[in-house]
């Protein structure tokens, strides 16, 4: 699979504006070094960016450069991955800014609802472009926190239980799962928005703490089995995406050869056709299975839609901006960059 993934990445131009050519094949000689990385859950679709990157890191040095993926939040939970980064605590981690705004309060521009993101290969652009903002690198230097990559997770839809919402007025009083700015815009719908991790959703939509769940559609419903006790769910919504970052302790960046630096950068673009594939391949699976499960699909009118991106898309990027200029960050600078990363990218 890597091999294949590798090959077809060498052919032609890579998202990004990374490319990983001819040289692909040529083996970087090092040192032996190992790291450790820390997510939650299971291996997934989510998961094929960062266990691409830890195959080409050991194919590519003839297994010199270790990355060993520690999976279920074995060595963190989910909301603390960035504070071990900062400790030290292990090499590289997942995270979701989302997950607590106040520690990364630049990172939320990439939560806002209904950003210009027409696939991911132009979502992978506009993050790329992101990280590298000066305003970002700073904030996340608090945390000796590098962003390497983007998991690209796919558009939001949700899955829930009781009553359906067959028009934009039934959300009204929902208790709902949904971060960040997705969050903020069903608020705008009068749901009621909660942050509860992505390994607490289940049991959350099974005991009725919430009635729906938002999850980057399918594969996140799927894996989280949130398809299992839901009854409905929506098919296109589409409020935006949650941001969930790659990072890499900034010490352990600087003492790493330079040429393990440059296979890692180099090995973003195989890692970002492996996540655009596998959500591909996890679309293509599973709503042949959620419709055996007899789930039901809601899908919503033009005018529906066009009322909700009304409500819930500049009202909140507006009280977004408002929110940096008040802590004294680049908020329209940095909205501006995703305008222009995004339109310059769908050409």
């Amino acid at each position: 699979m890597l091999r294949k993934t590798l090959l077809s990445v060498a052919a032609v131009s890579t998202v990004a504006g990374f490319a990983f050519g001819a040289s692909a094949a040529e083996m970087v000689d090092g040192p032996k070094v190992k790291w450790n990385l820390s997510v939650w859950g299971k291996s997934r679709a989510f998961t094929a960016g960062i266990e691409t990157l830890r195959d080409v890191a050991a194919e590519r040095t003839g297994g010199k450069f270790k990355i060993k993926i520690h999976y279920g939040g074995a060595l963190s939970k989910s909301r603390e991955n960035l504070d071990g980064i900062k400790l030290g605590a292990f090499q590289m981690a997942m995270f979701c800014s989302p997950y607590h705004p106040a520690k990364n309060p630049t990172l939320t521009g990439l939560d806002l609802p209904f950003l210009p993101f027409p696939n991911l290969k132009v979502q992978a652009a506009v993050h790329d472009a992101y990280y590298q903002h000066p305003a970002v690198v700073k904030d996340l230097a608090r945390w000796d926190a590098y962003l390497l990559m983007s998991s690209l997770l796919p558009q939001y839809e949700f899955t829930g239980v009781g009553k359906p919402p067959l028009t934009l007025a039934d959300w009204n009083g929902k208790r709902v799962r949904a971060l960040g700015g997705i969050g903020k815009a069903m608020k705008k719908l009068g749901a009621v928005p909660t942050t509860v991790t992505a390994s607490e959703t289940y049991t959350a939509l099974e005991r009725g703490t919430v009635e729906a769940a938002s999850f980057p559609f399918t594969y996140a419903h799927v894996s989280y089995k949130l398809t299992d006790v839901g009854k409905w769910y929506t098919a296109n919504l589409s409020p935006g995406a949650v941001n969930c970052p790659v990072v890499v302790n900034v010490p352990a960046w600087k003492a790493l050869p330079q040429q393990y630096r440059d296979l890692l950068t180099a090995a973003k673009a195989p890692a970002y056709e492996a996540l655009i594939s596998s959500y591909e391949n996890a679309d293509a699976k599973n709503l042949p299975m959620m419709k055996e499960k007899g789930l039901q699909a809601i899908t919503y009118s033009d005018a529906d839609l066009a009322a909700f991106r009304k409500a819930g898309a500049k009202p909140v990027w507006d009280d977004w901006l408002a929110e940096m200029k008040e802590k004294g960050l680049p908020g329209q600078e940095l909205l501006d960059l995703i305008m222009a990363t995004a339109k310059k990218a769908s050409m």
